[in-house]
């Protein structure tokens, strides 16, 4: 999936309307099912526990019963499931509830006798069968299956709880069937309903979610990704109407159900496979489509927006990218078809489904007035993120979600491959270094972090599954991974993955089954490697953190210590490496000369090529391959200075973004002066590339959340200031006074740099030219604004502007029909500076008429991303965290983004202390998949508090010195 207190006695009031409207919407959806089946004798009620005397179902905590486990047992295997659903696009005129009913039959064998039957079921309501929940027969007709003494629904682990009379036999199969109604509700997971308006009607869509653990909620099944089955899929739906699924469809026609005309359309089988990957949809979409090498692509979308040529670029580059991933895998595309979705709700960036892949509309929908150079590569990536889990995730699957590293990590690895092939002018591959090894860095130097590899038992619950989806699972995972493939060579990795995914295809694996492979690849082409592939990575998947790589050049001794924010944290977690690494150290000297490469395999060893004199220099960790940070002698770190004011382009592009990079978090660690990472921007005057620039910017950002309210802020104004001028004008001249475009895709993303730090230091020129573009737009009502350059204008038109301003963006927002121009303005509505506009814009986030659910959590980080919106943020978030908890749903994958985001900036000891009572007056509401995020939150903030008592003021008065006018550059 791609690439998010006190309690007050307006809490309180909050909980109790919630707790009401539960209730509430619990009737509605029974009612609704009686009216949906009549037939009242056999209705169960979502509290019915199915039994003839109908007790509730079970919400106790977890005991020591079968059934109060979260892990099914293992005395059942599936083999094949006939599902059955018919999702009403239309609310029952009551009620006004959107649902769906369904019927399923699931085959499985006994592989264990058992008088219990566990599946997964979540918020379904099942009907009365022989007075059970379901039926059970024997697909044997010489073996008689036993009978359902009682049935339950067991809410907390989310089972149906099936007790027989007898037991099931070993190795024999058997069908069981159920009848059930869900909620076609807008919480964004399971089988869900998205909404927009065309033509002044609202449109709904029927679509799914799964992934982790929601495919429960759509029907009765085996729920965990080593169930693979088989599956075959029925979907009842109005006429006018698309159905879709995973399989190619089989037929369609005319069907009388319930005394209402409706459409059936029934799909191919599928092959066997995971039920999170399992999608159907239900919709009035229109699509284009191609065909390559007889797969079959098709990109579904709005019909105004497929009408309008959005979907082509996808389409344009799903078949070259595809291509290319069967040929990096050595194994044809598994599949008949390949169709692709845009929804105009959709909480994550994409889902692999295999073989109907969902995204966001601004993921997969391109327009070539409204969409950036930027939106153009997120689409390009996201799609060859996708499309790489088709064979590493779908075909091979892990066996348990505590391995979910390696399929997220590879995809997020390989997708800069996959774009590069369908966009190779654009040098894309180099961008993993800024966009997943610098920024999982923040996250992984944190005592709070984790391994990439969990222990299977410590991951249970959903909201634990949840949790793993974050930057250490997709950036860090994609580090180590790319690391891996570097110091093996790219032709013994891919030679690995091909054996690989050969032996387990359509099952599952664990990522020491992919080491075996690896390894007997190296063995095969005679590879040298210093350790087996099991010990070398191991030390990477298994412990939590990276190293720091220090050299000293005067004696060419290497060592390695656990690089840590704050160095005097404690760690608490046991490592079995005890925080040591097996290193690969690529490394270069001055003109060029490329090392060869040396591997540190304890706390320190000597290496002659690490030894230098004279002016000679070492730069390590070419090309930001291996995953740690380096720090040098001063003598080293001086000549490099020295490189970076005299010829800056002597260190390649990559390892610039690096040196600033790694010193200015070097410094936050305390081991190098704070003062020398700031000497590495003084030669970004003479900087003309994209990495540098951004990696200072991104470096720099933190320095804007420590001092942006504080005295050192006007300093650091004017410094930033003084060097982002000769770039300002650079582009100014490049583009004939902003009348172009650069040529380069790196150089768009650096103008839109130059524009954006040049207006938020204040320079003229820039705010005149932003505000001069933005008025424009407001008296013609004619946006001339490149797209490439639409985020930066429209934000810095607000901040510097008014109500007029934050009114007509907003008009422009609520009537927007492209999906990436909504997201650039509601982006940009946060930066006013004024107060008011925040909190009513704090409130339109939890409306979803306002601002849609998958959108929200993002729209509160705007916000407090702008430092008058921080405590404004801060207090909302807190006083109403029960609401946003409950009704945007306990397994979000965005609580993490929104807790990060609220706290990044906190610094004092108020603030410290306002997170923690924040944990302790929600511990019962709980924080779901943001749990860690808030441990990581409080650590880092005690960090800030440390690291602002001990630099503020050298920082203050290094920058009234170098803000100087007409200073000679110095080092």
């Amino acid at each position: 999936m791609g690439k998010g207190f006190f309690i007050s006695k307006a809490l309180g009031v909050v909980a109790i309307i919630l707790g009401a409207g539960a209730l509430a919407t619990i009737i509605a959806l029974s009612v609704v099912y009686s009216q949906e089946k009549a037939k009242n004798n056999n209705q169960v009620s979502p509290t019915d526990g199915g039994t003839t005397s109908k007790p509730p179902a079970t919400t106790s905590s977890p005991s020591n019963e079968p059934w109060d486990k979260y892990r099914l047992p293992k005395s059942l295997m599936p083999s094949q499931y006939n599902v059955s659903l018919w999702p009403r696009l239309r609310p029952n005129s009551e009620t006004g509830l959107y649902i769906f009913t369904g019927e399923s039959s699931v085959e499985f064998k006994c592989a264990e006798e058992t008088d219990l039957i566990l599946i997964h079921a979540n918020k379904l309501n099942f009907t009365k069968l022989e007075n059970q929940m379901a039926r059970l027969t024997s697909v044997n007709s010489g073996v008689k299956a036993p009978s359902i003494k009682s049935s339950l629904l067991q809410n907390v682990t989310q089972y149906l709880v099936l007790q027989l009379d007898g037991k099931l036999m070993k190795d024999h199969i058997y069908h069981l069937y159920t009848e059930f109604t869900g909620e076609l509700a807008d919480d964004l997971g399971g089988f869900y309903r998205s909404e927009y308006m065309e033509d002044g009607e609202k449109k709904v869509v029927a679509t799914t979610q799964m992934q982790p653990t929601d495919a429960r909620k759509a029907f009765p099944c085996f729920d965990e990704p080593a169930m693979k089955a088989i599956f075959h899929i029925t979907l009842i739906h109005d006429h006018g109407t698309v159905a879709l699924s995973n399989g190619e469809q089989k037929e369609s026609s005319n069907f009388t159900k319930d005394g209402q005309n409706v459409q059936k359309t029934a799909f191919e089988p599928t092959v066997k496979m995971s039920t999170y990957l399992l999608a159907f949809i239900v919709s009035e979409f229109g699509y284009i489509n191609d065909t390559i090498d007889g797969v079959s692509i098709r990109i579904f979308a709005r019909k105004p927006a497929i009408a309008g040529g959005q979907g082509l670029y996808a389409l344009n580059k799903t078949g070259p990218i595809l291509k290319f991933f069967e040929n990096y895998y050595s194994y044809k595309y598994p599949l008949p078809k390949s169709d692709q979705i845009a929804l105009p709700d959709f909480n994550a960036g994409a889902m692999e489904n295999w073989g109907l892949i969902t995204y966001r509309e601004t993921a997969l929908l391109y327009d070539e007035v409204y969409s950036s150079n930027s939106n153009k590569q997120r689409i390009a990536t996201i799609i060859a993120h996708e499309l790489a889990h088709m064979w590493f995730g779908n075909l091979v699957t892990l066996r348990w979600w505590n391995d979910l590293w390696l399929n997220e990590g590879f995809a997020s690895y390989v997708e800069y491959l996959g774009a590069n092939k369908a966009e190779p002018n654009w040098n894309v591959k180099d961008l993993i270094v800024l966009s997943d090894v610098h920024r999982v860095f923040a996250v992984d130097a944190l005592v709070s972090s984790h391994p990439l590899s969990s222990k299977e038992e410590d991951i249970q619950k959903p909201a634990q599954i949840s949790e793993l989806f974050d930057a250490i699972s997709y950036s860090k995972g994609a580090s180590v991974l790319r690391m891996l493939s570097d110091f093996l060579t790219e032709e013994v990795f891919t030679i690995g993955l091909k054996t690989y995914l050969t032996d387990f295809a359509f099952g599952n694996a664990g990522y020491t089954d992919l080491w075996d492979h690896l390894q007997m690849a190296v063995d095969a082409n005679g590879t040298e490697l210093n350790d087996t592939v099991h010990n070398i990575m191991n030390t990477w998947v298994l412990q939590m953190g990276f190293p720091v790589v220090t050299i000293n050049t005067k004696t060419g001794n290497v060592s390695q210590k656990h690089f840590l924010l704050d160095p005097e944290s404690k760690v608490t977690v046991e490592s079995p490496f005890k925080y040591e690494w097996i290193i690969p150290i690529k490394s270069m000297n001055i003109g060029g000369i490329q090392n060869p490469i040396v591997w540190l395999k304890d706390k320190s060893a000597t290496f002659d090529e690490m030894k230098t004199s004279g002016a000679d220099w070492v730069l390590a960790n070419l090309d930001v391959v291996g995953y740690y940070r380096v720090n040098y002698d001063q003598d080293n770190w001086d000549r490099l200075l020295n490189a970076l004011k005299t010829n800056h382009l002597s260190i390649p592009v990559i390892n610039r973004a690096q040196l600033v990079d790694d010193a200015f978090n070097l410094a936050r660690a305390k081991i190098i002066p704070t003062v020398l990472a700031l000497k590495i921007t003084k030669y970004l005057n003479k900087e003309r590339d994209y990495m540098p620039w951004e990696s200072a910017l991104t470096n720099m950002d933190f320095f804007y959340l420590m001092f942006d309210r504080s005295e050192v802020y006007g300093p650091m104004q004017n410094y930033l200031r003084k060097q982002v001028i000769p770039l300002f004008e650079y582009y100014e001249n490049m583009t004939d006074n902003w009348n172009k475009v650069p040529d380069g895709h790196m150089d768009q993303y650096n103008q839109v740099n130059a524009i954006s730090l040049a207006c938020r230091t204040g320079l003229e020129e820039c705010q005149h030219l932003t505000k001069l573009w933005f008025n424009q737009w407001i008296t013609t009502n004619k946006n001339q604004i490149h797209p490439n350059l639409r985020s930066t204008v429209y934000c810095n038109a607000i901040a510097t502007g008014g109500f007029e301003e934050w009114e007509f963006a907003w008009s422009k927002f609520v009537n927007a029909t492209i999906a990436i121009e909504a997201d650039k303005l509601r982006s940009a509505l946060a930066c006013t500076k004024q107060p008011w506009l925040l909190n009513r814009y704090l409130e339109y986030t939890l409306d979803p008429n306002m601002i849609r659910k998958q959108d929200a959590t993002s729209t509160i980080v705007y916000i407090a991303n702008n430092v008058v919106g921080h405590s404004l943020a801060w207090d909302f978030v807190r006083a109403r965290w029960e609401f946003i908890f409950k009704g945007y749903g306990g397994g979000s994958f965005s609580f993490s983004n929104l807790i990060n985001g609220v706290t990044k900036r906190f610094s004092t000891e108020f603030e410290l202390q306002q997170l923690k009572q924040f944990k302790t007056d929600n511990s019962e509401v709980g924080f779901g998949s943001g749990t860690l995020a808030l441990d990581q939150s409080i650590e880092r903030t005690i960090s800030n508090i440390k690291w602002i008592t001990e630099n503020k003021q050298n920082v203050m008065d290094w920058f009234k010195t170098e803000a100087k006018p007409n200073e000679a550059l110095l080092f």
